[in-house]
């Protein structure tokens, strides 16, 4: 992606390169790109994590990742990151989705236009993600440069390595497919958030209480859809799914439910929606029903 930018606009951004720490070569690959960057005269960062191996070590360094390239954003006055995520990690998100038994939003994996995680005021662009592995493999060669190779992405005890093993075995997965219909379920994602955004302004929503009123055929991932924005209007964290789904039955069985904080009551004709009662025992997201 460097070079690629380097082509386009070689004096609208800058590099950061991220140093885990977590393996000795680390520091002589970021020292490689910061040379590939003055060469080229592309101001370059290093930033440094300490991190310890561990459990959940890629999950952490994902997040730890971010956090410093957000704080590199705004120390540079950057107007967002933009990464080299292409179609194979696409397909890759994709599947492991499915495995999962991800729903809509799930599946619809990586977006070409996101916030970075942690600072929802910084724009993640993904400008690759149609391009496969192999198309960038193409540009670094014909660059003369040779690319470093972290062996983590080869290290079977990873599930994204299990997963990228067995879609290159198998000629029947086709990365950019899986890209593209990620890109169809992303639009099919978006548009609930359109009608959700469409149909809020109509409930009646006030600091202690909201009430809907949805019709008995309302599909159910949009009634998801609203009961999300009913969390968030009370401040609560974003559910996992499962809860989310059972608070709903609930309340399409005409039950009293909390989640969240939130309680629910449906039995009347309305879904009327209150701070629930504070507890001495928080237990997250449990579900509590009642008649």
């Amino acid at each position: 992606m460097l070079l690629l930018f380097h082509e386009v606009a070689p004096r609208n951004f800058a590099v950061a390169t991220v140093d885990h720490g977590l393996r000795a070569e680390s520091a002589d690959e970021a020292a490689m790109v910061a040379k590939v960057c003055a060469e080229r005269r592309i101001a370059h960062r290093t930033l440094a994590i300490a991190m310890t191996k561990g459990s959940a070590v890629q999950e952490r360094a994902r997040a730890s990742r971010y956090h410093a390239l957000a704080e590199w954003a705004a120390a540079e006055g950057l107007a967002a990151i933009v990464t080299a995520h292409h179609a194979d990690d696409q397909a890759e998100t994709m599947v492991m989705r499915l495995n999962r038994g991800a729903g809509l939003r799930g599946l619809s994996a990586m977006r070409q236009i996101a916030q970075v995680p942690g600072a929802p005021h910084l724009p993640l662009l993904r400008p690759l993600l149609r391009w496969s592995r192999r198309d960038l493999l193409a540009v670094v060669e014909a660059s003369g440069l040779v690319p470093a190779l972290d062996p983590s992405n080869t290290d079977p005890r990873y599930e994204r390595v299990r997963v990228r093993d067995a879609m290159t075995s198998n000629p029947a997965f086709i990365a950019s497919g899986f890209a593209a219909s990620a890109d169809h379920l992303a639009e099919a994602d978006a548009a609930l958030d359109w009608a959700v955004q469409t149909l809020w302004p109509q409930v009646p929503a006030g600091a202690a209480q909201i009430v809907l009123s949805p019709p008995v055929d309302i599909p159910p991932a949009l009634a998801l859809r609203l009961l999300e924005r009913v969390l968030a209007h009370f401040g609560a964290l974003p559910p996992r799914g499962p809860a989310l789904v059972r608070w709903h039955e609930s309340l399409r069985a005409g039950h009293v439910a909390t989640l969240g904080g939130v309680k629910g009551d449906a039995r009347g004709k309305a879904w009327r929606f209150t701070p629930a009662p504070k507890r001495n025992d928080v237990s997250g997201s449990d579900i509590g029903t009642g008649r």
